[in-house]
């Protein structure tokens, strides 16, 4: 006679198949996190500097102080490395690519072509809260500037500009732009260690006098000579 409360029913059919989907499935949702996590700090570290050009980090380093696993950090690299951020190199460390004379000369014309337009595709998006908002960003900067926060510095200029992109809300340009962004900050911070901050100039308030303004012509002129400007800086190191 069976116990009472006992069941000698058969678990209902499909049910390991089931449970073994919810884990597929909650573990390629925990590497996506991660992933996430890894991508967006790389990302970060690229442009506020801290990939200093010619010195080569491991992947397991990196796994260690991002606090995951290899794997992630090997996607992510992998990815930046098709958009010429990073470099593979045989023995599997990664490193900034060197920067050549034509490279830079690309990035800088690029960056002249893709940049203005986006900040003119951008103005009929902006208004009097946004102008407030990169007046605030660019008071920080200034802020930075002063103090010689060369780390501070690069990720307010990264988001006073991107502020303005941003709101072209364009999915071809924008991430085009972010992509030379990624090549070139490492070797910007690189020339502020050496020269330091106080020898920085800037277009930031010609460029939200021009969208208080509405004026596309003076915001398209004061971003690029904000571009040449910054890129003479690399130039000239």
């Amino acid at each position: 006679m069976a116990k009472t409360g006992a069941s000698n029913d058969p678990p209902p059919a499909g049910a390991p198949e089931q449970r073994f989907q919810e884990q597929n499935q909650e573990k390629s949702a925990e590497r996506g996190v991660a992933r996430g996590h890894v991508d967006r700090s790389i990302r970060h570290a690229l442009l506020t500097g801290r990939f200093i050009p010619g010195k080569a980090v491991t992947l397991r380093g990196l796994a260690a102080e991002l606090g995951v696993s290899p794997m992630p950090v090997r996607e992510v690299i992998q990815r930046l490395a098709a958009e010429n951020a990073l470099s593979i190199r045989a023995s599997g460390r990664v490193q900034v690519p060197d920067m050549t004379p034509a490279r830079f000369d690309e990035i800088l014309r690029a960056r002249l072509l893709l940049e203005p337009e986006l900040a003119s595709r951008a103005l009929p998006a902006l208004g009097k809260a946004d102008a407030k908002d990169l007046e605030d960003i660019d008071t920080q900067m200034d802020a930075s500037i002063a103090s010689g926060d060369a780390e501070g510095y690069m990720r307010l200029n990264h988001a006073f500009h991107f502020r303005i992109y941003s709101a072209a809300r364009s999915t071809v340009l924008l991430p085009l732009v972010e992509s030379l962004w990624l090549q070139f900050a490492p070797f910007m911070r690189t020339v502020y260690g050496r020269l330091g901050t106080a020898v920085l100039v800037d277009h930031h308030k010609e460029a939200i006098a021009a969208i208080r303004q509405r004026n596309g012509e003076a915001l398209t002129a004061a971003i690029a000579a904000d571009i040449q400007d910054g890129m003479d800086f690399i130039e000239q190191a």
